[in-house]
């Protein structure tokens, strides 16, 4: 793919740094896992799932051989049903590209437990909000969430065409996430698509959704932009964002940190 990736390599290996500490597990919430219900991914050695077509050969053979966690998906979905929202557990699901994509660059040794969590197919931004309100327990036992997604995912507009739109988008993003209030955070969210060229961006809002679960495991805690491009692959404009205090302890945070582009 062309363009520059450093500033994003650079941004994904600097997460174990930010965290702290060695997580006692990674939740990812992943934009190319959807389903019914949210649903736990708790296979004790989840295996690969090649989630894409079309890419050179050695693609589908890279492999990130990094441990679940059935212990904190039993968690997860005890709190998920605590809160009244309806869950699933699947057992043999592997690691999506929206995991092993990002984990591969974060965490290369795959020494740290990992479990996905999928977003639920009809986008609806306060479920999801919801959904990370009742999982901001395990963050105070050294669980890093994840939140992999894209914040342009106009596929049939990348390149010039795009560029306009993912930076108003992205300027918006930052605006909500950094600068305004973090009590109208949550109802902006929920207002996404009136945002400028929300559309645009995300003709469907599988990449940005993940996101509500990071917002609202963090509710009332600080957010940070920790990488942003104006020209990533050369013309879109990209960022990520950390939600919660810098650890430099054991204290936990939530993430929001980018896949590679699907």
């Amino acid at each position: 793919m062309p363009g520059d990736w450093t500033q994003l390599t650079r941004s994904l290996q600097s997460i174990p740094r930010e965290f702290g500490v060695t997580p006692r597990a990674v939740l990812v919430v992943s934009g190319d896992w959807e389903a019914p219900d949210f649903t736990v991914q708790s296979h004790p050695n989840p295996p690969m799932f090649y989630d894409y077509g079309g890419f050179p050969e050695f693609t589908y053979h890279i492999q990130y051989p990094g441990p679940g966690s059935p212990e904190t998906a039993a968690r997860v979905v005890a709190l998920l049903d605590a809160a009244g929202i309806p869950t699933r557990v699947d057992t043999t699901r592997g690691f999506d590209h929206g995991v092993f994509a990002p984990l591969y660059v974060a965490y290369p040794a795959a020494d740290v437990p990992i479990l996905q969590l999928s977003i639920r197919d009809d986008y609806d931004p306060a479920a999801h909000l919801a959904a990370g309100r009742a999982l901001a327990p395990p963050r105070d036992d050294g669980v890093l969430i994840v939140r992999s997604g894209f914040t342009y995912h106009n596929m049939g507009a990348f390149g010039p065409a795009g560029t306009r739109a993912s930076r108003e988008f992205d300027d918006w993003l930052d605006q909500t996430l950094v600068h305004d209030p973090i009590g109208a955070r949550g109802g902006r969210l929920i207002d996404w698509d009136t945002a400028p060229s929300a559309r645009a961006s995300h003709p469907s809002e599988d990449h940005l959704i993940p996101l509500m679960v990071a917002v609202g495991a963090a509710e009332t805690e600080p957010g940070a932009r920790i990488y942003h491009q104006d020209d990533f692959m050369d013309t879109i404009s990209s960022s990520s964002f950390r939600f919660g205090h810098t650890p430099t302890g054991p204290e936990s945070s939530a993430n929001d940190a980018e896949d590679a582009p699907d």
